[in-house]
């Protein structure tokens, strides 16, 4: 099969399509028949190596997609073959205390699809029974591909982790990439208030037909976290949701309000910080991790994106064979939205 990865970690010349045996599923598993993939950042960091996580090699990228089922393993009705399919890119073993609690995310033994395993980039796809998802009859192809990772991470970080309710003042920084134009839907769909700081005003743009109440266009001369104060009305934010890391980070912590929750689930300039602490115990502001979704949330967000009431954004489809040239589009982060590769019509 054609599949798109890399055989040696590294930066983008590495990248390769590949020939790779065609696999086939095992006990509790399906395959695939991929039609759409969806690249994300996670996808350079598992191309770069990260530090405690070897994978075997050859690797393929890609850790959303959706196609047809078309083979299934020991124990899977086979029934399924022929469902239309999206991948849940989240892996559990489903036995531990935290699966058993409904917290799948916290998992000890949790990996991602496309990092810890090949993924969806390639004629076929091998993931749990569980991980494949019925595709809502709204969505085609192109958006049952990028909805995965980004839509449930989002949605986690927002409503779980950061409590974002109703009439609450929300911050996302920046204004491009899949996460953030999830995270502007689900923040418009709660009923917050969104302001969304970028600097680009063509994005800052587009962010506004998306759902977007303002935009803050930062730079060199009004720097960030002068912008989303200026743009509070000098309250600051209740929920602040910073996926830039280091670039940003403590810029936003100035920028929350009393009580106010920044919530970050990445860190794309850096993942070493410093930040100054007395700001925020003085407002009595809470920093908080948040990483993927729980089934149950992924199911929340996925009956939204089944109603119309949220839809995934699509930044540009290259096919299969251009692979490099998607990931290096990606790369340089000028984008708006999901960056899909096309494996079969």
């Amino acid at each position: 099969m054609r599949a798109f990865g890399f055989q040696q970690h590294g930066s983008l010349d590495k990248l390769r399509l590949m020939d790779l045996p065609d696999p086939h599923p095992g006990p509790g598993e399906v395959r695939v028949a991929m039609r759409v993939a969806g690249l994300n950042h996670l996808d350079l960091f598992t191309l770069e190596g990260i530090p405690g996580i070897n994978v075997p090699l050859p690797h393929v990228l890609a850790g959303d997609g959706s196609g047809i089922v078309d083979e299934v393993g020991d124990g899977v009705d086979r029934s399924l073959i022929g469902q239309k399919t999206l991948v849940d890119p989240s892996l559990s073993d489903g036995t531990c205390e935290w699966c058993r609690k409904g917290q799948e995310n916290f998992c000890q033994d949790y990996r991602i699809v496309g990092e810890h395993t090949n993924g969806t980039a390639a004629d076929y796809a091998i993931i749990p029974q569980a991980n494949a998802v019925p595709l809502p009859e709204r969505l085609d192809w192109e958006a049952g591909g990028g909805v995965g990772l980004v839509f449930m991470t989002a949605w986690r970080a927002l409503r779980t982790v950061g409590e974002l309710r109703e009439g609450d003042r929300v911050a996302i920084i920046g204004a491009g990439g899949g996460l953030v134009t999830a995270a502007i839907q689900i923040a418009r769909h709660t009923g917050a208030r969104v302001t969304v700081a970028t600097r680009s005003r063509e994005k800052g743009d587009r962010a506004l037909d998306l759902g977007a109440d303002e935009v803050v266009v930062h730079s060199r001369e009004q720097p960030l976290s002068k912008s989303l104060w200026e743009a509070s009305e000098k309250k600051g934010f209740d929920v602040i949701f910073d996926s830039t890391g280091k670039a940003t980070f403590a810029l936003s912590a100035r920028a929350l309000a009393r009580g106010g929750r920044l919530v970050f689930c990445g860190g794309t300039t850096g993942s070493i910080v410093e930040i100054d602490l007395r700001g925020l115990f003085w407002r009595g502001a809470s920093l908080r991790g948040s990483t993927m979704a729980t089934r149950k949330e992924f199911r929340e967000v996925l009956s939204l994106l089944a109603d119309g009431s949220l839809h995934p954004v699509v930044d540009r489809v290259f096919p299969l064979e251009e692979g490099a040239q998607a990931m290096e589009r990606f790369s340089q982060g000028d984008i708006f939205g999901k960056v899909l590769l096309r494996i079969r019509p």
